[in-house]
Formats: C-alpha cells, structure tokens, sequence
C-alpha cells in the first residue's frame, strides 16, 4: 500500500476582524516551546508569506491515520497562534486583505523582489498531498496519466471566493492568483523520467524560475521525497474534505501506475484544453458544469465527480478507502465545499469578518462523514 501524506496551508488571522497576522515566526517558536505527545503527531513550517502557517502531516497508510494527523496539525497550529491572540483558518484567500511585503528566508525575500506584485499579493493558501513511488520513471508515468483528472479535485476543494474585500465570482479565485506564476498550470506529457528533467533543465535554463522549487505544476515530482505530489487543491475548509480528496489522490496515483504498467497510453488531452477544465473548476467549483476528463466536454459537476471515483475505484477499494471516498464526495456534492459556507456566512450581515469566524469554527470542528447519499456512485 502506497503511503500518502499532506502539506495544509493554514491562514493566520486576528478573530475579531480577520485581519491576516503575520506572526508565522512566532507560533513556530511558541509550538517549539510547548509541544505535547499528541501534537508530535504533526510539524509546522513557515510558508510564502508570514500570515500562513504550513502544517504537515508524517507519511500514513490508512485513512484513519491521516485523519488523526490532519486534526492534531490543525489543533497545534491553532493552540500556538491563541497564546498570540490570533486564530488559524482553512481559506485558501483571505477575505479581507491588502498586498504585504515577503519575508521570513532568504530566499523568499529574493523571490518577492524578484516578481514584484505577484509576490505581494501571493497570500493563497493550497493543499498538497504527498503519493509515495517506486522510481521516478513511475512517477512520471503517473503525472502524464492522471493530468486530466485533476480539474475535478480542485472543483471538490474550491474554498476561495473572496479577494481583496470583494466576492471575485469565482468558487477557487485562489487559482486565478497562484496561476501568475510563470509555471504554474497543467503540464504537458513528459514521457520519460529523462523527458520530465529535460522539461525542467528547459524551465530553468530561461532564467526565469529561481530554482527547481519554482517549478509550480499541477502535480509534480517532489524534490525531497520519493513522491508525487498533487498541488492543484485549495485548502479544504473542512479537515473531513481535506481526508476525502487525500484519499482520492492516493487512488488515482495507484490507478494511473497501473496503466502504465498494462502499457496503457496516456490520455491525449491537450494542455490548453486541460487549463479550460481548470478554469471552469476555478470558476464554478462543483456549482455547475466542469469539463469531463475523458470527453473533455462540459458535463454537471455530480457527473463528473461520479466518473472519478469509477476510474479510480479499484484503487479505493483495494486501501480500503471506498467508503471514505464516496461519503465524502457526497457530502461536498449535498452541502457545498468552503466557497459555499464561506457566502452563506457573509450573506447573513454582509460583514467578511463573519467569513473568518464562521471559517475558523469549521476549520477545527470534529465532524465525521455522513453516508448521506453515498449509494449515488
């Protein structure tokens, strides 16, 4: 069984009116000093910016064990930023915002000196997860597979509507943001492990990238362990959604080494096709139509997220995941992911300051998949 893990950027925001805190520094030092045995189960690193907290999870195997693992990285994160009068959220953007300088290393001050405003205004907040491979060639085999597939987690993620004071439209506008970057996006098939190095020696070679880690794809090969890592993802409101698309992720990993291994193709999807699906997910999240991955023609959202958890069922099914799976698609299907709860909370009073409280209570809660419509795939 292949491991799986997960990076969740947290926003760090003052509770009384959502002000993002740049006191990323300061809860590391605060965890440092206090951290007890259950929250070993979770580190924190300083991201981007100083207003977001990373936490990461240690690699697991069972759902049940990632599960733990997100709750106890979101526990310590928040516990650290209380003795600082600040709360951690789960909001891919902050709904109230205005562009900050970059610190914290070296490098990142290079970064935002190098790439002016997109710098500046780079407060987003997104979920990775972690596949563990068995070589980078397969590794690359299951980028080149599963690239079409992965509009479909950022629609079940989209947690990001508001920016800058104003409701973008948009289900994920932390898409629109993070797509600045010069690489950020879908990629091409690579082929070969060699034809992915080739790819990122061209990248490079332009100058425009500072280094390997600006290497911003959809999915990627990760430079320090011997994974996938899928990046497309806002961070999920709620830990129970972050469990469900970690899981998915995990399956269509599997699922796509599998064809390679029975010498399948993979698909011939065109890039600029790909970036439409990842607009109209960006756009409508599971609201409306998306792109259907294998006809590449807009479909409702149910549809397609039904079709997702057909191709990668025998994966699920064979870790145990199935359940999981499909309960929680179903329950992002019936309730919303974070964009809906994130309107509804401001739709009460017109205040974004609701926005975040209503987000850090959801961020933190103990809830548990329903199987509320599960039989529907």
């Amino acid at each position: 069984m292949r491991t799986f893990g997960v990076e969740e950027e947290l926003l760090i925001a003052d509770p009384s009116d959502g002000t993002p805190l740049a006191l990323a520094a300061d809860i590391l030092d605060v965890a440092g000093q206090g951290v007890d045995a259950m929250d070993e189960a979770a580190s924190l690193k300083s991201e981007f910016k100083q207003e977001q907290i990373e936490v990461n999870s240690r690699p697991c195997r069972t759902a049940a064990e990632l599960r733990a693992e997100i709750r106890a990285g979101r526990s310590l994160s928040d516990k650290a930023a209380r003795t600082l009068g600040a709360r951690v959220a789960a909001l891919a953007t902050p709904p109230v915002f205005h562009a900050t300088p970059t610190a914290g290393n070296q490098r990142y001050t290079a970064m935002g000196a190098e790439f002016g405003l997109i710098s500046r205004e780079q407060l987003t907040c997104g979920f990775h997860v972690h596949v563990s491979i068995e070589s980078p060639e397969e590794g690359v085999a299951v980028l080149d597979r599963m690239r079409h597939w992965l509009p479909v987690l950022l629609a079940l993620s989209a947690n990001s509507p508001f920016w800058m004071g104003a409701d973008t439209g948009f289900a994920s506008y932390r898409t629109q943001i993070w797509n600045r970057w010069p690489t950020a996006g879908p990629m091409d098939v690579f082929g070969s492990a060699d034809g992915y190095r080739n790819v990122l020696n061209a990248l490079l070679g332009t100058g425009v990238p500072m280094d390997e880690g600006m290497i911003y794809f959809d999915a990627r090969l990760s430079r320090g362990h011997p994974t996938v890592e899928l990046r497309i993802a806002d961070v999920c409101l709620y830990a129970e959604d972050a469990l469900t698309l970690a899981v998915i992720a995990r399956a269509l990993v599997e699922t796509s080494a599998a064809e390679w291994r029975r010498g399948e193709p993979p698909s011939n999807a065109m890039t600029h096709v790909i970036r439409m699906a990842n607009w109209k997910a960006s756009r409508f999240g599971i609201n409306r139509e998306l792109l259907h991955p294998l006809e590449q023609t807009p479909v409702a959202a149910p549809e397609v997220a039904g079709a997702l958890l057909r191709h990668i069922r025998t994966a699920l099914t064979r870790t145990g995941d199935l359940t999981v799976a499909r309960a929680g698609v179903a329950n992002i299907l019936r309730r919303g992911s974070g964009e809906r709860l994130q309107r509804q909370a401001y739709a009460r009073r017109k205040r974004l300051s609701d926005v975040v409280t209503a987000a850090i209570a959801s961020t933190h809660q103990d809830g548990e998949l329903s199987d509320a419509g599960l039989l529907t795939f």
